[in-house]
């Protein structure tokens, strides 16, 4: 994969692209932050002020309503870039890197962001269901009109699956090839653009196997509760960047199964 030695000018180029690289993408993190933030601002202006509001009445008449969903789809799109890009952003720098020793003197940046494009569209696949799950709760009347769970079990049964999850081989196995990129591009790289695309989708479908539980759990505190998606996306960044031995999975597993179980006892 590494390609021949760089010279001190390239290494200079590569360093400034890097720059580049990392600060684009945390302005567009930023930027659907900023967008959240608007929205739930003008819903605290009033409803029919923001996105989100406009989204709570038209479910409110029907779930499944087309510009409902849309506006859904919107909503849960934007958070996932918010809440997962800080966290995939080592590994796409490391492509960054990579791509350049494999290529000489090729420009990482352009594939870089096809990495990036195909991160996120595994993420923007999963706002569909998760939008889909929304428009079939509440066609039962499981949610609330801030999209967050009015059934005891159904909140339970949230943080019980999310706390289970948490210590499953298969979560274990999911989070190693998002703590290693190393060892993720040892045995998932491609040559080219498509290739960059390619391994994009390959390591957004790792970090979804990773992280679909805790996102689920939006909908037993509120998807509209900007501060539950914060500290919700905080969880996500810090189990990704902590060290293995400190066990935040587990730990964490064990609070929501602990929650889980205080809830249906009714302490």
């Amino acid at each position: 994969m590494p390609g021949p030695a760089e010279s001190a000018s390239t290494r200079e180029l590569a360093r400034r692209e890097r720059w580049s690289l990392g600060l684009s993408l945390l302005a567009l993190a930023l930027l659907a932050w900023a967008y959240l933030w608007y929205d739930a601002d003008g819903m605290m202006g009033g409803l029919q002020g923001s996105p989100s509001g406009r989204l709570m009445i038209l479910s409110l008449r029907d779930p499944w309503d087309p510009e409902a969903l849309a506006l859904g789809f919107l909503m849960w799109g934007v958070m996932m870039v918010g809440m997962m890009l800080p966290g995939a952003l080592p590994t796409i720098l490391f492509f960054a890197v990579l791509w350049r020793r494999n290529r000489a003197a090729g420009k990482a940046f352009p594939s870089a962001w096809l990495f990036t494009a195909g991160y996120l569209l595994v993420w923007l696949l999963f706002s569909l269901a998760a939008v889909a799950l929304q428009a079939a709760l509440q066609s039962v009347a499981l949610l609330d009109p801030m999209l967050r769970s009015s059934h005891r079990g159904l909140t339970a049964g949230l943080l019980a699956a999310a706390g289970l999850y948490q210590v499953l081989p298969a979560k274990s196995a999911c989070l190693r090839h998002c703590q290693a990129p190393l060892q993720f591009f040892m045995t998932h790289w491609h040559a080219g653009r498509l290739g960059a695309l390619r391994m994009g989708v390959t390591h957004g479908l790792f970090c979804l196997g990773c992280c679909w539980a805790i996102m689920l759990l939006l909908f037993a505190t509120g998807v509209m509760n900007l501060a539950w998606v914060a500290i919700l996306g905080g969880f996500v960044l810090l189990e990704k960047l902590a060290p293995p031995a400190w066990r935040v999975g587990r730990i964490a597993g064990a609070l929501l199964l602990a929650a889980a179980v205080a809830l249906l006892a009714g302490w």
